[in-house]
C-alpha cells in the first residue's frame, strides 16, 4: 500500500529577520507541518492545507524541496510505502496556532535555532529537508 503526504518548511520575514516554523508533534519530536493527501487534492494543495490546519498559517509555495520515502508498518494494513513531498512555503497570513488534536505546539524560530531543534529533537529524515530549505533561503548551517 502507498501513502502520499505533503508539507513544507514555512518561513516568514518579520522586522527584517528570517524565521522558520517548527512544530512539536504529539510524540514530542520537532518536525515540519505535513499530512496525508485527501481524495481530489493535488500534492501542492495537500501541503498548503496541512500547514494551515496544523499551524493556522496560510502560505504560498515557492518551490519544491525534496521527496522523502520510507516504510512503516500499520496494524491490519501491513507495510506502508510512505512518500512525503516537502515544499518551501512563504507565510502569507494567519495567526500561529497549534492544531491541538494532532500537535503539541508550533513556533517561529531563527534559522540557527530551527536547525539546532531539528538536530537535537527532530526526525532524522527531516535533516536534509531543512538543510536544503535553509540553503534555498541563503542560510548556511552546520
Amino acid at each position: 500500500m502507498k501513502e502520499i503526504s505533503a508539507g513544507g518548511v514555512v518561513y516568514c520575514k518579520k522586522d527584517n529577520q528570517l524565521l522558520i516554523q517548527m512544530i512539536q508533534d504529539r510524540y514530542g519530536k520537532m518536525t515540519l507541518a505535513k499530512g496525508k493527501m485527501e481524495p481530489g487534492e493535488t500534492i501542492e494543495q495537500t501541503a498548503l492545507r496541512e500547514v494551515w490546519e496544523e499551524t493556522g498559517i496560510t502560505g504560498t509555495i515557492k518551490e519544491p524541496i525534496e521527496i522523502i520515502k520510507y516504510q512503516y508498518s500499520k496494524l491490519n494494513s501491513g507495510v506502508i510505502d510512505k512518500e512525503v513531498h516537502y515544499y518551501l512555503i512563504e507565510a502569507a497570513s494567519g495567526e500561529l496556532q497549534a492544531q491541538i488534536e494532532e500537535i503539541r505546539g508550533v513556533e517561529w524560530l531563527n534559522p540557527i535555532d530551527a536547525w539546532k531543534q531539528q538536530k537535537l529533537g527532530g526526525y532524522h529524515n527531516n535533516h536534509s529537508v531543512l538543510l536544503k530549505a535553509l540553503d534555498k533561503l541563503g542560510i548556511k548551517v552546520e
